[in-house]
């Protein structure tokens, strides 16, 4: 990724006293990148090791296109006296990168807002960036730029007029949102949920939410923490930690925040919110589904927090747009597709079904779930996998097709709750699609409604695409 800014942010020499090192050089930095290719003259090189590169073997290429400084871990033998000299050397390049992350934000201090949580965090931040944009210059995380990489890049590209910044954290191990929120220094955190999500890699939900609670640890201490109160382990926190608390919830009365009278319509959703003392009626969002009320109303309390009025709020919710692969849902070939491929955990999985069978049962139409699978989800992997086929037989769809050799537990689980199994049709090999796709076709018929969800990995668009050729054939037919 590279970033260009309007001006230099930083002189060499001020960048190597950030990183607690000297050099002389007074040249501007103008931009900064992570990839020599796109390295040009004036730009900063961060030199960063990755799974299957390391950007220490690319900064002769980097002083060659021009940088005016590289950040690295070592000088490569191979750089002349004059090019070593460029060369800030520091313990860790990722660290490095976060510091100067860090110092540009506090050059512009906006109000920033941080969300992580198992799921619903993009949608969350979705919603609160189309709140915060409705007053505010809003500056928000891009596509899956969330990790220790992506967060501070993140920061970078913000412009210098921004006045809000609105922050996804994902993390898969423990630490990894303790170091982003010390480089973002949240004024406002968010923590959807906990869930199942990296549960291969933390071993249990108690120590997922230790992790997701690590945002609290670099906030800013007038700051507030919004969590769900649906939640038990996030309600328990009530008289645990030491920030100001608001609680978002659809079921407990005890919540600072309370959407009731949810009314879902084809594209839309409308519920009454009480917010504290007062009731806020019809307020409404552009999606459907009871999991996107929980992060609308995040949004709202932001809002609140931000000092709009709920004028101002519910214009920001109606803006909201889903980005991605997230629950796309729109009509192709006579048939409604539910385009959720992006990712998918045992909750947002769930989630999802349920939207499926309440948009079939609302259009008086037949359903089909093409559900592949939830990866990173080690010796709870069968189980999880077997709950969505629970599910999915006692939301009574019409068929279920699974594409992953973890994904055949789903059709376990729904055969074990009397789920027909003529209804099934199970795909192991995910480098089909095509074959997946024609099992699809030959069940869907004008007017039914298609779910496909699965973990990023299986790439489940793929057979979306190939679907889609097999629909147009018969549309010209």
């Amino acid at each position: 990724m590279s970033i260009r800014f309007k001006r230099d942010i930083f002189t060499v020499s001020e960048l190597a006293a950030l990183l607690g090192t000297k050099n002389d050089s007074r040249v501007g930095i103008g931009s900064v990148t992570t990839d020599s290719r796109e390295t040009e003259s004036g730009a900063l090189f961060i030199a960063l090791k990755g799974e299957r590169f390391d950007g220490h073997d690319y900064i002769p290429q980097a002083i060659a296109r021009g940088a005016a400084a590289v950040i690295a871990e070592r000088i490569p033998d191979a750089l002349s006296e004059e090019e070593a000299s460029k060369v800030i050397v520091v313990k860790s390049s990722l660290d490095a990168l976060g510091r100067v992350a860090k110092a540009y934000k506090s050059r512009i201090r906006p109000r920033t807002i941080a969300v992580t949580g198992s799921v619903g965090k993009t949608t969350t931040k979705e919603f609160v960036y189309a709140v915060a944009s409705a007053r505010y210059l809003a500056h928000k995380t891009e596509g899956n730029f969330n990790n220790e990489i992506g967060m501070p890049l993140s920061v970078l590209s913000m412009p210098e007029t921004a006045q809000v910044c609105v922050l996804e954290m994902g993390m898969s191990q423990a630490g990894e949102i303790s170091r982003m929120t010390r480089i973002a220094n949240p004024d406002i955190a968010i923590i959807t949920n906990i869930g199942n999500s990296h549960i291969e890699n933390l071993g249990s939900r108690e120590n997922i939410c230790k992790a997701k609670l690590e945002i609290t640890e670099g906030m800013n201490p007038d700051g507030y923490v919004i969590l769900n109160a649906d939640e038990p382990m996030l309600f328990a926190q009530k008289e645990k930690l030491a920030q100001n608390l608001i609680f978002v919830s659809l079921q407990n009365p005890l919540a600072d925040y309370r959407a009731l009278n949810i009314r879902e319509y084809e594209d839309s959703t409308e519920f009454d919110l009480v917010a504290g003392k007062r009731v806020v009626t019809n307020v409404r969002i552009p999606t459907i589904g009871r999991h996107n009320v929980y992060d609308a109303t995040y949004a709202f309390a932001v809002g609140v927090l931000l000092g709009m009025s709920d004028d101002e709020i519910k214009r920001g919710l109606m803006s909201f747009r889903n980005t991605g692969m997230r629950q796309n849902i729109y009509e192709y070939g006579g048939v409604t597709l539910i385009e959720d491929c992006y990712n998918a955990g045992p909750e947002s999985m769930k989630a999802a079904v349920e939207v499926l069978a309440k948009l079939a049962s609302k259009n008086h139409c037949d359903s089909i779930a093409v559900l592949g699978d939830m990866r990173e989800l080690g010796e709870y992997s069968k189980q999880l996998h077997m709950e969505i086929g629970t599910l999915v037989a006692s939301r009574h769809i019409s068929y279920l097709v699974t594409f992953g050799r973890e994904a055949e537990n789903i059709a376990l689980g729904a055969i074990n709750h009397a789920f027909k199994a003529d209804n099934i049709s199970i795909n192991t090999n995910i480098e089909n699609p095509a074959a997946a796709a024609k099992v699809i076709f030959d069940l869907t018929k004008r007017g039914d409604a298609i779910l496909f969800k699965a973990s990023r990995a299986v790439r489940l668009e793929r057979v979306i695409d190939e679907l889609k050729k097999l629909l147009d054939g018969r549309i010209q037919a």
